[in-house]
């Protein structure tokens, strides 16, 4: 009888603990990153929040370029919608970042299998920089794709791996938006042949 008591009273303690550690709290706002600790996330969750900043940040510096230089209006007004998207993803991870005391500096020289973290080289940027007319429009759709195609392997990796439900989230986000741009890319691409 008292083996089937400790052991409810265990499981009872246990039951209390996972609650607790749990993170339905209404009270606790999971998007400022209030009330998380070291436990909430992993080493997945760093590495996606480190490798995607710079990424997001390489897409910045193309989407400004494209909104000055694109000719077609289409490819101007999505890297307007690339810009409004990613800036405030890029503040979501530093936050989390300081949250967890790790370094928002990822090193951004790190190579990902297509250059740098920020996924263009710098001789791709020139060329792009040069670039004018329906050349740069192409030019910079290609690029996008491109770089498109790496956050989704990014994001896809923290679904997988990462353990902050926040990141997860923001992840999945990012898969979903960014496969969507692809396509219409691609399809932007096919039209301006």
């Amino acid at each position: 009888m008292s083996k089937r008591l400790a052991l409810a009273v265990l499981s009872l303690l246990f039951a209390l603990v996972g609650a607790a550690c749990s993170n339905d709290d209404p009270a606790v706002d999971a998007g400022s990153g209030a009330g998380s600790s070291s436990a909430d996330h992993n080493d997945a969750d760093v590495e996606f929040a480190q490798q995607m900043i710079p990424h997001h940040e390489g897409a910045l510096e193309m989407a400004k370029l494209a909104t000055e230089k694109a000719s077609d209006q289409k490819v101007k007004d999505l890297a307007g919608r690339i810009e409004a998207a990613q800036e405030p993803e890029i503040e979501q991870m530093k936050g989390w970042l300081e949250d967890w005391d790790e370094s928002v500096d990822s090193g951004g020289g790190m190579d990902t299998g297509g250059g740098s973290m920020s996924g263009m080289s710098e001789d791709d940027m020139s060329k792009l920089e040069a670039a004018t007319g329906a050349e740069f429009d192409r030019m910079f759709l290609t690029s996008m794709v491109e770089h498109h195609k790496q956050a989704i392997e990014m994001a896809e990796t923290e679904i997988a791996d990462g353990q902050f439900a926040d990141a997860v989230a923001l992840a999945e986000q990012i898969k979903s938006s960014q496969e969507a741009e692809v396509t219409e890319m691609e399809a932007m691409l096919e039209q301006l042949g």
